[in-house]
């Protein structure tokens, strides 16, 4: 893309393209809003929000960018960042791997060479995350989660109740995987309150400026780029980022790294983030998913920016990107 003229500032052409951007797709209708929990059945299907956070504090936005919805898998993440920071590498890798399963998000399976989850971003490993990083009280570990999750978002966020009582009520498949994963002492007897933990972390309620925010936060070595916190340790951010790249996508995490090429993670509420190391966090919601379980108007719009703004790890074509050349 061109550098824009000297009458249209940087700065606005980014919005220019969000916007675009968001009127490209805003009229999609593929795929399906997620029903086998209750409660996201609920979710309105012409929902459509995107947000850019630079890690400077730039903000970008379009669409539906403040209506809430439940984190789901994009949680994931940030708990395991959590769990090494709490208990370390070594500790949290006898728990779970960093492999690729190549299959679906909730498959009942473990690594038969480890008999450990394959990696924290399906259920089976965000299950065993969650079990390190409970506290007792459960209560306890629930409350530190979502307050760290309120100091990368920059505002105070809060669990939906109905939410997490539907997954309770149908979450007998993440059960099935825990009580696996007890048999083999990847978790603890408290196999209840490890669910718990997990289904609270899955029910917190987010917008797609939340996520920006979030992903800016990692993006920025770990602090807040809007209010400064320090939230994460940054020796642990490049495990949590390399992760999200090779894993983020479920099985579609091949073809999201070859085509979009940002660390990512998606969650079957209609969510998407996405990092820029040192420059940006992106995040997208609209709630219908294509048969992967990826809402299909945010990878569009992923796609769409990366091409834009020349973010793919591995662009050749501009000086690292040419969003950060606007930026100089």
């Amino acid at each position: 893309m061109s550098t824009p003229t000297s009458e249209t500032t940087p700065l606005s052409q980014i919005q220019t393209i969000v916007d675009m951007t968001f009127e490209k797709y805003r009229n999609v209708d593929d795929g399906e809003v997620a029903t086998y929990i209750p409660e996201l059945g609920k979710a309105d299907p012409k929902d459509f929000g995107i947000c850019i956070v630079t890690v400077d504090g730039n903000v970008f936005r379009a669409g539906d960018w403040d209506k809430e919805f439940t984190i789901q898998s994009m949680c994931k993440p940030f708990a395991f960042q959590m769990a090494l920071e709490q208990r370390g590498m070594e500790a949290t890798h006898r728990h779970v791997g960093v492999e690729p399963s190549g299959d679906a998000f909730n498959s009942i399976e473990l690594d038969p060479k480890t008999t450990r989850p394959f990696n924290p971003m399906i259920n089976a490993g965000a299950i065993a995350v969650a079990s390190l990083i409970k506290k007792s009280p459960v209560e306890a570990g629930i409350h530190a989660f979502v307050e760290t999750m309120s100091r990368a978002a920059g505002r105070d966020l809060r669990i939906d109740e109905a939410v997490m009582e539907s997954e309770s009520l149908t979450g007998n498949r993440n059960r099935a995987i825990a009580y696996l994963m007890r048999n083999f002492s990847i978790i603890d007897d408290h196999v209840g309150d490890s669910l718990k933990q997990y289904f609270a972390q899955c029910s917190l309620l987010v917008n797609c400026m939340d996520m920006a925010t979030m992903a800016a936060t990692l993006a920025n070595m770990g602090s807040n780029p809007v209010t400064g916190d320090r939230v994460f340790d940054f020796q642990f951010i490049k495990r949590t980022l390399t992760v999200m790249f090779t894993c983020g996508l479920y099985d579609y995490a091949g073809g999201w790294a070859y085509e979009v090429g940002l660390p990512a993670k998606s969650g079957v509420g209609g969510g998407i983030f996405g990092v820029v190391n040192r420059q940006l966090g992106i995040g997208v919601y609209s709630p219908k998913l294509d048969a992967q379980g990826n809402s299909v108007r945010g990878i569009l719009a992923c796609k769409e920016l990366a091409q834009h703004f020349g973010l793919h790890a591995f662009e050749f074509t501009n000086v690292g990107s040419s969003f950060t050349q606007w930026l100089l």
